[in-house]
């Protein structure tokens, strides 16, 4: 008990510092008020040092420069992206009802994983991945396991991105080249682009990555409310459903599915990391998951009463062959985006374990910049070979989400906060019990959509592998068409 006062005292002490190391830099407070700060163990003369980063100077680059509106754009382009890209098919597997009920519930539960996140950070400022939180919690192997597991999720993401964009060159091309060289194409170009050391300098990317991607779906749905969907002289009418009755199998599949459209939130760690003021990070929640929520609702329900059962995968090639060259036009930016934040979260986990404690991590020395490059180099690589290995889009997403996206967007979590509440000031109170309660329901739900969706999603892959639906692994043939 007295270890936990001890951290929450230093909790309090680390954040009152950042704020007046902040202050000093945005030229708020002279510099003799930070030398007389600097009696603090967090200060050196005018100079910050993070519980993560070390001494932040003026000679390497400021890895707490982030603004919470920067950190909102981050998080909307680290979720809005591939994941937009399969709610009309859940929404085709569920129905639209149980769709939205679905997606509300799934925002919910993500949602406060997402505000645990930074209260966490707050109360421990010495983590910055959830791999940290691992070793806090379970010691060694907690660490490796999560971050592993952490890490791994990202790449494959990646990896989802890689095979996106290869879609979308084709598309737009009509297939003019391998599809492995459009995946390498993409992997070039997103490596090149997450080799930018900060995330407060790739923010900007982030703006334009949401505005392309956005655009992109509301090109979309504009065209498919226009547009007749229907071959000329075929007879046939588009069914939507209200509440469809899928198999378990299809049911637990779409549910992975939305989960995957919010398993950001092992990113959210290094956002908060990187921030100026990490208490601003709820705000920042707050603002993001609720532009996302209706992003969502808006897209899978307008698609889906416009395409019902004729959904392509990914959504952006439903309208047509004109329309969706169109489409993946726009989108290219966002996807290219989206996955150069997510190769930089994961390359920057590694950058951060080889070289933490070292002069070498917030410095720029030959060996600084060797291994930030060397982790580029290889994510990408990694998430290249995800994508051709696994060359099919919604089952690849539907994988992801049940294997990795529950277990560290859900479990971990909810158990945080169980673990920083346990012998809390207000244990036995009526708010106690019930965030307990609601954490431990919330756990359990998590652990619940891991096992039976994992299964769902390998026998998926199975049955399509058995029945021909799927491209072979490294394949040039042409991705462009629904799969």
């Amino acid at each position: 008990m007295s270890n936990k006062i001890a951290d929450d005292r230093t909790s309090e002490t680390d954040r009152d510092s950042y704020a007046l190391a902040d202050r000093a830099e945005e030229g708020k407070i002279s510099d003799l008020e930070v030398g007389k700060a600097g009696s603090q163990p967090e200060l050196e003369q005018g100079k910050l040092v993070d519980a993560v980063w070390g001494t932040i100077e003026g000679d390497g680059p400021n890895y707490r420069s982030l603004s919470w509106i920067k950190a909102t754009v981050l998080q909307l382009k680290t979720q809005v992206g591939l994941g937009i890209l399969g709610l009309p098919t859940a929404f085709n597997i569920l129905g639209l009802v149980p769709g939205i009920i679905v997606i509300v519930a799934i925002a919910l539960i993500v949602g406060w994983s997402d505000y645990v996140v930074g209260t966490f950070k707050l109360n421990h400022p010495e983590v910055y991945t959830v791999a940290d939180v691992g070793y806090m919690l379970f010691g060694f192997w907690g660490r490796e396991i999560l971050g592993f597991a952490f890490w791994l999720q990202i790449v494959a993401v990646t990896g989802a991105s890689f095979l996106s964009m290869s879609v979308a060159f084709n598309t737009i091309t009509e297939h003019a080249t391998c599809t492995v060289v459009w995946a390498i194409v993409a992997m070039v170009i997103i490596g090149a682009l997450a080799s930018i050391q900060t995330l407060s300098r790739i923010s900007w990317l982030g703006w334009l990555g949401l505005a392309s991607i956005m655009s992109s779906v509301i090109t979309l749905m504009i065209s498919l409310g226009v547009s007749d969907l229907a071959p000329p002289g075929d007879d046939w009418s588009i069914n939507t459903q209200i509440a469809a009755t899928p198999s378990f199998i299809d049911a637990i599949n779409a549910v992975c599915i939305i989960i995957f459209s919010y398993a950001g939130t092992p990113n959210y760690f290094s956002i908060v990391g990187e921030m100026r003021e990490p208490k601003d990070f709820t705000k920042s929640v707050i603002v993001g998951q609720t532009l996302m929520t209706t992003v969502y609702l808006i897209v899978a329900a307008v698609v889906y009463h416009y395409a019902g059962e004729y959904i392509a995968s990914p959504a952006l090639g439903t309208a047509g062959h004109t329309i969706k060259k169109v489409c993946y036009g726009l989108a290219l930016p966002g996807l290219a985006a989206g996955g150069l934040i997510l190769v930089h979260t994961a390359a920057k986990y590694v950058f951060v374990r080889i070289l933490r404690k070292s002069v070498h991590l917030s410095k720029n020395t030959p060996t600084h910049y060797a291994v930030w490059y060397g982790c580029i180099s290889i994510t990408s690589i990694l998430a290249f070979i995800i994508a051709e290995a696994i060359p099919f889009f919604n089952d690849l997403i539907s994988l992801i989400g049940a294997l990795l996206g529950t277990l560290i967007c859900i479990q971990t979590e909810t158990y945080m906060w169980v673990w920083d509440h346990w012998r809390a000031t207000n244990r036995g109170s009526k708010k106690w019990y019930a965030l307990m309660a609601m954490n431990i329901t919330f756990h359990f739900i998590g652990w619940f959509i891991l096992v039976s969706g994992t299964y769902a999603a390998v026998v998926t892959i199975h049955k399509d592998f058995q029945d021909g639906a799927l491209s072979q692994p490294f394949s040039c043939a042409d991705n462009s068409g629904s799969n």
